[in-house]
C-alpha cells in the first residue's frame, strides 16, 4: 500500500520520535527489570573464539538505573562474587544517601544538559539524512510506517558524535498510532575509526533494536542484536556478536524502599 508523506512530514515525524523516545528513557527510572547480554567473538578465519554472557538485575536507586551482576554464563554468582556485588551498590546507596543538596542540583541540571544535547544531536540527524518511507508493515499485530534513511550528500556535522553520520545508514519502523519507534536497523557503509584509530569498525557492522509497549504507558527496549567487524590496536581483525534481551519489567513503586542490596521491603 503507497504512503504518501513528504520529506518533511517525515523528518517532522522522525523528530516527534526523538521526543517520545526522551520520554520514555525517564519513564523507564520507574521500572526494575532483567538484562542478558550474550558475546560471540570470531576470529578472522572463521573460529569461534569464546561465549560469554551476563544477566543484570536492573534496579532503581534514588531515581537512578543501577546494575547489579546476579549470573556469569548463566550460573549464579560466587558468594565472594555477590558480597564484592552488594558492596558496590552499598557504596553507590551511601553516595545518594549522603548527596548534599547542591550536588543534587548539579547532577539535575547536568541531566537537563544531556537531554538537551540529545535534541539537538537529533536535529543534526534530520539534516544528515535523506529519509523516504518504504512501506507499511504490521509488527506485533501494530501498524507502523517503514523509513529508509540514507547519508545526505555534502552533510557537514556541527556536533563531534554526528560525524559518523555520514558513514551509516538506517532503517526505522515507526507506529503510526503512537509515533513511537519500534525496530530501528543501522548498517555501517564506510569505515568508523574510534580513539585515534586504535579501534576500527568495518563496513558490514550491523545492529538491529527492538522496543516494546509496556503498561499501555511506555515503550522499552526489548532486544539488541549487533554484529561487529572490528579490528583493535595492533590485533587480528575479529568478529563479535552481541544479543541483548530484556525482560521482566516491573513498576518500581514509591512505596518501595531499599533495606539493603538486592532485598525489597513493601511499606
Amino acid at each position: 500500500m503507497p504512503v504518501d508523506l513528504s520529506e518533511e512530514e517525515i523528518r517532522q515525524l522522525i523528530e516527534k520520535v526523538a521526543e517520545n523516545d526522551i520520554a520514555n528513557d525517564q519513564k523507564q527510572r520507574d521500572y526494575t527489570y532483567t538484562e542478558r547480554q550474550e558475546e560471540r567473538k570470531v576470529d578472522g578465519t572463521g573460529q569461534l573464539r569464546s561465549t560469554e554472557s551476563t544477566t543484570h538485575e536492573i534496579m532503581i536507586l534514588y531515581g537512578e538505573p543501577v546494575e547489579r551482576l546476579v549470573s556469569k554464563n548463566d550460573k549464579p554468582l560466587s558468594e565472594k562474587e555477590a558480597s564484592k556485588e552488594d558492596e558496590r551498590i552499598q557504596k553507590i546507596m551511601e553516595k545518594h544517601k549522603n548527596e548534599t543538596e547542591e550536588e543534587r542540583e548539579k547532577r539535575q541540571k547536568q541531566e537537563a544538559k544531556d537531554r538537551e544535547e540529545e535534541r539537538e544531536f537529533v536535529k543534526e540527524v534530520s539534516d544528515a539524512y535523506t529519509f523516504h518511507v518504504a512501506g507499511l508493515e504490521s509488527i506485533d499485530g501494530r501498524d507502523t510506517y517503514v523509513i529508509d534513511a540514507d547519508p545526505r550528500p555534502g552533510f557537514h556535522a556541527r556536533r563531534k558524535e554526528a560525524k559518523y553520520l555520514s558513514k551509516v545508514r538506517g532503517r526505522i519502523w515507526i507506529d503510526k498510532t503512537e509515533s513511537q519507534w519500534v525496530k530501528l536497523e543501522i548498517e555501517a557503509i564506510d569505515t568508523l575509526s574510534f580513539g585515534l584509530f586504535l579501534a576500527r569498525v568495518h563496513p558490514g557492522t550491523h545492529i538491529v533494536v527492538e522496543q516494546t509497549r509496556i503498561n499501555d504507558e511506555v515503550w522499552l527496549p526489548k532486544h539488541v542484536w549487533m554484529k561487529l567487524d572490528a579490528k583493535i590496536a595492533l590485533l587480528k581483525n575479529y568478529d563479535l556478536t552481541a544479543d541483548i534481551t530484556f525482560t521482566d519489567y516491573k513498576k518500581f513503586r514509591t512505596g518501595t524502599r531499599i533495606v539493603q542490596p538486592g532485598v525489597m521491603d513493601n511499606q
